[in-house]
Order: structure tokens, then C-alpha cells, then sequence
């Protein structure tokens, strides 16, 4: 065999070794991302048996958030009332809803400041019945905090809550009502034996 057909046979020789090697790289990373692409939906049916990490959001208007710790047994009605005590408009967004105890909801209020003018204001919750207060657990709520409102600003406020399961089997509604006013102004009480005040937090907490 002369030098040239060597050469060519050599070249020959390259070109298969390299084809052969580009197809075994297309072949390995086709699986490894078919891989990754089948890891997230694994990644969560792992967690729907094992009961790990199971969150699932829902919109913010009355959703809920999911966990493992849903006591579906039983149903609870929530009702929502709201008292302005100040130049504004205030109202829940939804009047009720239906919530399994453990199970985490958000409400949302809506408020509307028709002044010229900033206004400072806090909301107190109260609860009907009263002993269902201990079992009414806040996550997130505007009245851990003074709101100020710029003039003329309508604003949404979210409320995250979970009913405690541990809430007396007797008691199948809760009554949330918010009182906003204006600082400086004083607060109407709430009529005795109706709705329990819940005392204004000294900071962001349940």
C-alpha cells in the first residue's frame, strides 16, 4: 500500500471515529436533558406520595394555600364584616367562605382613600364567637401595622389565616370583622357578647 493510500485510509479511519463519536455525544445529551425535562414532574409526584414539600397556591382572591395537614372532615364558614371609621371605603372582597380547619386561605380587603389628602390608619379584627379567637391564626394581615394611605389611592390588603384544627367541634362559623379608623379618631366597641376584640399586636406576628 503506497503512502497516499495511507493517508486516505488514515483520514478515512478519522472521519468514522469522529462521525461515531458526534452521535454518541447527541445521544447523551438528548437523555440528559430528557432527563431534566422528566425531573420536575418526577420531582413532584415524589412529594405527592411521600408528603413532602405539597404546596399549591391559588389566586389571591379567596384562594387557599394547600397543605398535609387539611382536616377535609370538616367545613368551616368564615364570614367577613368591615367598619370604617374614617374618610374612606373599606370591604372584604368576599362576604364568606367555605375553609377546611389547617387549611391556609387568604381574604383580601379593599380600601379607598377619597381624601385630598394622606391619611394614617389601623385596623383592629375582632371574632364571633368568641372562643374561636384562639383558633383564628393570622399569617399575614394589614392590621400588624399602621397603613397609610396617599391621597386619593385605592389599595388591596391580603389576610392569611389557617383555623386550627384543634377548633371546638360545636363551632362551625367564625365571624372576622375589621374595624379601620383613622388615628386620632376613637373607636366605636363593639356591642358586648357579640364580637371579641383581638388586642393590636405590638408587631408583625399571629
Amino acid at each position: 500500500m503506497s503512502v497516499d493510500q495511507q493517508d486516505q485510509a488514515s483520514r478515512e479511519a478519522e472521519r468514522r471515529f469522529n462521525r461515531g463519536m458526534m452521535l454518541r455525544l447527541i445521544v447523551i445529551v438528548t437523555l440528559m436533558f430528557g432527563f431534566g425535562y422528566a425531573l420536575v414532574p418526577l420531582y413532584k409526584k415524589i412529594c405527592d406520595i411521600t408528603g413532602l414539600n405539597v404546596v399549591t397556591t391559588r389566586d389571591l382572591y379567596g384562594g387557599s394555600v394547600k397543605n398535609t395537614q387539611v382536616d377535609k372532615s370538616r367545613t368551616i364558614t368564615v364570614e367577613f364584616d368591615s367598619n370604617a371609621r374614617g374618610p374612606f371605603a373599606f370591604r372584604p372582597v368576599k362576604n364568606s367562605m367555605e375553609v377546611h380547619p389547617g387549611e391556609m386561605t387568604t381574604i383580601v380587603y379593599e380600601v379607598a382613600n377619597g381624601q385630598s389628602r394622606d391619611i394614617s390608619a389601623q385596623a383592629i379584627p375582632s371574632y364571633a364567637p368568641k372562643q374561636a379567637t384562639e383558633y383564628f391564626k393570622k399569617l399575614e394581615c394589614f392590621c400588624f401595622k399602621q397603613q397609610t394611605l396617599k391621597a386619593k389611592e385605592a389599595r388591596e390588603m391580603p389576610v392569611v389565616f389557617v383555623i386550627d384544627p384543634a377548633l371546638p367541634k360545636d363551632v362551625k362559623s367564625i365571624t372576622l370583622s375589621y374595624t379601620f379608623f383613622e388615628v386620632g379618631t376613637p373607636v366605636a366597641q363593639a356591642p358586648q357578647g357579640q364580637l371579641e376584640a383581638e388586642p393590636a399586636p405590638a408587631g408583625k406576628g399571629i
